[in-house]
């Protein structure tokens, strides 16, 4: 089991073109973590503004009656690729990681399941 510092350092090695991560809580829209970003991109509006994301969507799918869950959400860019995936089991609810990713370099199936992996060993 990792823990949050860990996982999100995993998140921008492990990962080709990771140039940001973030554990969020999409219930009051604060980031508990963050890595990368930087002066041009500040993760913490971005963390909030992708709990608005979250929120829509699960807001949607119960007037829609879907009985489904939401694994993750792919936001494309022209530059880059944002990825917003769940978590599930051990205290993860009410959580997601958030990922931002340079289009020119990153693979989007192989970064879903580098962040399934990570997902799945993080402790919070």
């Amino acid at each position: 089991m990792a823990n949050l510092e860990t996982s999100l350092k995993e998140c921008l090695s492990s990962i080709d073109g990771a140039t940001a991560a973030a554990l969020v809580d999409y219930t009051s829209g604060m980031a508990l973590g963050t890595l990368g970003g930087g002066k041009e991109f500040n993760l913490e509006v971005a963390a909030a503004g992708n709990t608005d994301v979250v929120r829509s969507k699960l807001r949607t799918m119960e007037h829609l009656g879907l009985k489904e869950e939401i694994e993750d959400i792919l936001i494309t860019l022209n530059t880059q690729y944002h990825m917003i995936r769940l978590l599930k089991g051990r205290g993860g609810n009410g959580l997601f990681l958030y990922l931002v990713l340079d289009a020119s370099r990153a693979n989007l199936a192989m970064a879903r399941h580098q962040l399934r992996r990570i997902e799945n060993e993080l402790e919070v």
